[in-house]
């Protein structure tokens, strides 16, 4: 069953250090602030999706969305 903050997409700080260690991974200096947005988009679509691995996360948010 998952709890009122997980369906509200609150993220407790493990899974914050997680996303943000993937987005690190993922952004580039010369990146737009609309590109940065999609890559964090990607990120926590996948992982709302149920992609926990950090590898794979970042592997599969390297694509774009619907697949």
């Amino acid at each position: 069953m998952q709890t009122k903050a997980n369906e509200a997409g609150i993220f407790n700080p493990s899974e914050v250090a997680l996303l943000g260690r993937v987005f690190e991974h993922l952004r580039l200096d010369n990146q737009s602030p609309e590109a940065r947005d999609a890559i964090a988009s990607r990120i926590i679509a996948n992982y709302m999706a149920g992609i926990k691995d950090e590898a794979e996360l970042v592997s599969l948010s390297r694509q774009p969305l619907g697949r």
